[in-house]
């Protein structure tokens, strides 16, 4: 675990004010490997974020760094955050809150079935997460959080960790990228391939990589619906993510907002969040084969799909891709065949047994 930022050793006014739970193992690595694909051999750079944690890994870490200090400064005692019940972030913030000693509830959606949900569920039960199915109108889903938060002196995490200022975790990871580029670990890419759910991912690596001046175009592979991901919000969340930082130090350039490259790709999507089809089918079968890494049909089997199909477009036959990998490699010790609680869990999510 390293101690470098290199945001704030760029612009210091940021380290003292946005403090940092040591959580990560930093830097990731990034390694080049070459391929074959039906459009010929390929050269591919990757970078392993699957590997920033030994309890559990993913892009979900370096956002938690920052929001689980920021409840701690408050002194909170209980984490609350939301997703589906497949989700990373939401187990990610309750392995992470139990570690640092806070309490967690997550208020859960259902989603398609996937093969990793029952043990996901189980590893919620094993760590003593307050599972709350949510969903309903918005005056059910206000009553339920009033009936599980009033009176927890709880902090709650956005749906993905994604407010400005987890977005400021992968603004940090991009500088890391940039470092790994100068010091001639990697060539810097041309495009970025990374899996968009809540965006800030996506938001924070556009920034940074503007900030670090290089020429990289960040492919935002949308993997939510479009009522939580789409160009406005995405535009909306690098705004604000600038402004805050400008507001930290006045030496972030005032015009980094329109240095960002960022592009959305939609085409990707499934018609639905968590849903497979045959080009996340291959492209997850084609990374265990050739780049022997796992990849999920949920996030980074979509964002493969999109780096894959581009291999096809003669136009970007020079161009230097990176895949950013953002899932976890950390098995789960837990069984995924029955509950190990039923008490544990709302009976609604007993389906995702079946």
């Amino acid at each position: 675990m390293s101690d470098t930022d290199y945001l704030s050793a760029l612009f210091p006014k940021t380290g003292e004010t946005l403090k940092r739970e040591r959580l990560a193992n930093l830097p990731t690595p990034v390694s080049d490997i070459t391929v074959d694909h039906p459009s010929g051999r390929h050269s591919l750079s990757i970078k392993h974020d699957n590997l920033t944690g030994d309890l559990y890994g993913g892009n979900k870490v370096r956002k938690l760094e920052y929001l689980l200090q920021h409840a701690r400064e408050k002194h909170r005692s209980r984490i609350a955050t939301f997703g589906s019940v497949g989700s990373n972030h939401a187990l990610a913030t309750a392995l992470y809150s139990r570690k640092l000693g806070f309490d967690c509830t997550c208020f859960l959606s259902h989603q398609e079935k996937t093969p990793m949900v029952p043990a996901t569920l189980n590893m919620h039960i094993t760590s003593g997460t307050d599972l709350v199915r949510y969903g309903g109108s918005y005056a059910k889903r206000i009553a339920t959080l009033r009936q599980h938060l009033w009176g927890k002196n709880a902090w709650v995490v956005p749906m993905g960790g994604s407010s400005w200022l987890g977005a400021v975790a992968f603004v940090n990871a991009a500088l890391e990228l940039a470092e790994q580029v100068a010091t001639g670990v990697v060539a810097a890419p041309d495009r970025l391939y990374v899996a968009t759910g809540t965006m800030g991912t996506a938001a924070g690596l556009a920034i940074g990589l503007a900030l670090a001046e290089l020429p990289t175009e960040v492919q935002a592979v949308r993997v939510s619906d479009p009522e939580i991901m789409n160009e406005e919000a995405l535009r909306r969340l690098i705004a604000k993510t600038a402004l805050m930082l400008r507001r930290i130090d006045g030496k972030i350039p005032a015009d980094l907002e329109s240095r960002v490259r960022i592009v959305v790709r939609d085409e990707f999507f499934a018609g639905a969040y968590a849903r497979t089809d045959t080009a996340t089918d291959a492209a997850v079968r084609f990374a265990e084969d050739q780049l022997h890494i796992k990849l999920d049909t949920t996030y980074t089997g979509k964002a493969m799909a999109a780096l894959l199909s581009d291999f096809d477009n003669p136009e970007l036959a020079d161009k230097k891709f990176l895949f950013w990998n953002t899932y976890s490699s950390a098995e789960l010790p837990v069984p995924d065949g029955e509950p190990l609680d039923k008490t544990a869990l709302p009976p609604e999510f007993m389906r995702y047994f079946e």
